[in-house]
């Protein structure tokens, strides 16, 4: 799972870091960390809703992975429309040249950092 973090007036989105991920459980404590190292005031998650605005699967582990971590951290947790971040993601890394195994390594922060970077526009519109 990749992590971003925002400039503190929120204008500008930069990659922080991965987690693998083992468990739900897991990942939530992570972020319960980061939460506090950084003083994250808002938490973004990703949600992967399907091409024609649909919530399977996938949207709905997230869904449930919100209420977990809600439940850990004193932080409003709110879902973003992440339709076509990881492929943006992939062009970026692409178009810079970054090697397959790299790419591979740093997708999901580039993707997060896509997300929250759109999330930021969102709200400042």
């Amino acid at each position: 799972m990749g992590l971003a973090l925002s400039d503190p007036m929120g204008f500008l989105a930069s990659a922080l870091k991965v987690i693998q991920r083992q468990s739900d459980k897991q990942v939530a404590a992570d972020i319960q960390s980061v939460v506090r190292e950084y003083e994250v005031d808002h938490i973004v998650l990703g949600h992967p809703i399907t091409l024609a605005g649909e919530v399977g699967k996938k949207a709905q582990h997230v869904e449930r992975f919100r209420a977990l971590l809600a439940n850990l951290v004193s932080v409003p947790v709110e879902l973003f429309d992440e339709r076509l971040t990881t492929v943006s993601a992939q062009r970026v890394l692409l178009e810079a040249d970054v090697s397959r195994k790299k790419r591979k390594e740093v997708v999901d922060a580039v993707a997060a950092t896509i997300l929250l970077q759109h999330y930021l526009d969102a709200k400042s519109h």
